[in-house]
């Protein structure tokens, strides 16, 4: 998919996802954010599942440790044929490169297709407070997610998870290839919950990302088919 719209599977067991899922008459349209309250209950299991129904995967673990812990934990990772795995890049430089050689490892191992790595910037949840006062970061927002975002292009990650307020400064510096993947992600009627650095898909659209995750509005909605088709058609016109 040239524009993925990432649903988060945000359930606590696979057949919470199970029932989700077959509620869409066609699995294999939809790219699918797994992360650690799913991975952690199901473990690869999950992974299993989704490709046989024909799902692109998003595998959201936020790897976050020492280089050499990362580099075997991606070992692992690449070795499952997901599409896109995530890191956190206040990790460092040395740790994104482990990461990126651990799925470079795992994948051949498998002999599957190595996933995009992107790296975490700053959580939509952080607020410019938070980052100041509680990470007493130098930095203002835009530039403090425009270095890690330059770091993590330098180290070999394919792209980053930002906000869409930070699209705009993101790409003027950085290659057009690069993956922006947005999270945080709500039309207006919908509830922001503990996002804080929100924006609608036709915004991140047309501020240049290349890729949105909306768990809850269709997750939680009554009709989560109507609510995918209504963020698709948003985020794709």
């Amino acid at each position: 998919m040239e524009k993925p719209l990432m649903i988060a599977l945000d359930f606590d067991d696979l057949a919470a996802v199970t029932a989700f899922l077959d509620r869409f008459p066609d699995p294999s349209q939809l790219t699918v954010k797994v992360g650690m309250e799913l991975f952690y209950q199901a473990g690869p299991a999950i992974i299993t599942d989704l490709k046989k129904r024909g799902c692109e995967i998003f595998l959201d673990l936020k790897l976050f440790d020492i280089p050499n812990t990362v580099r075997q934990a991606m070992a692992q990772v690449g070795q499952l044929g997901v599409d896109y795995v995530t890191v956190h890049s206040l990790g460092g430089s040395a740790m994104l490169k482990a990461a990126k050689e651990g799925l470079k490892i795992g994948a051949a191992k498998a002999s599957v297709n190595m996933p995009a790595l992107l790296a975490v910037t700053e959580l939509t949840s952080i607020s410019n407070e938070v980052l100041k006062n509680e990470q007493h970061a130098a930095l203002p927002m835009q530039d403090q997610v425009l270095a890690l975002a330059q770091m993590a292009d330098q180290a070999g990650c394919d792209g980053v998870i930002c906000s869409a307020l930070e699209l705009t400064t993101l790409n003027a510096h950085l290659r057009p290839d690069f993956l922006f993947v947005v999270p945080g992600i709500r039309m207006q009627e919908d509830q922001t919950s503990d996002q804080v650095r929100v924006a609608s898909p036709d915004q991140a659209a047309a501020d240049g990302a290349k890729a949105i995750v909306v768990g809850r509005p269709i997750t939680k909605a009554s009709d989560p088919v109507a609510a995918w088709l209504r963020y698709q058609s948003a985020w794709q016109d």
